[in-house]
């Protein structure tokens, strides 16, 4: 896209690139076709991320309705690290599970969201039937009052 700029006897020639996608990226997350959510307290997840190894490429999620239940992988280069949960956790509050589902997310696309889970109270964390994931943090403010952020 080009174009000119005027003002007070000044031009300013502007060029800005665009780019047209390919494909458009479907963010459809339709809780019709959720298959796993989990809900549990922040605290246990932020201790399960500092014991990751963030020199993995991927994390592998994986949620069963039978044991493990619930399981966050890495394979980097320091090795594997696993970390297991029941469904009877304290830690978790809620686990629905219709399906067991193993996912592989690259690590790069979650560390935005380790900032959220450190000002977290609980995740919501939730796939659909493509495995796509949903990471939905509760976090109240210094007003007392809750707010959402969700990363997708």
């Amino acid at each position: 896209m080009y174009f000119r700029l005027e003002e007070d006897s000044v031009i300013t020639d502007c060029s800005i690139k665009t780019l047209e996608p390919d494909e458009v990226l479907d963010f459809d997350f339709c809780s019709t076709n959720v298959l796993n959510k989990i809900i549990m307290k922040a605290k246990c997840l932020k201790e399960v991320f500092s014991e990751l190894d963030m020199t993995s490429e991927i994390l592998q999620i994986m949620m069963s309705p039978d044991t493990p239940y619930f399981q966050l992988s890495t394979f980097g280069n320091a090795g594997s690290t696993q970390s297991d949960f029941s469904k009877d956790s304290d830690m978790v509050e809620s686990f629905q599970c219709t399906k067991t589902q193993t996912n592989r997310y690259k690590i790069s696309l979650l560390k935005p969201t380790v900032k959220a889970l450190a000002q977290s109270s609980r995740i919501s964390i939730r796939t659909d039937n493509r495995g796509f994931l949903s990471l939905q943090y509760m976090i109240k403010n210094e007003d007392g009052q809750v707010c959402f952020v969700e990363f997708y």
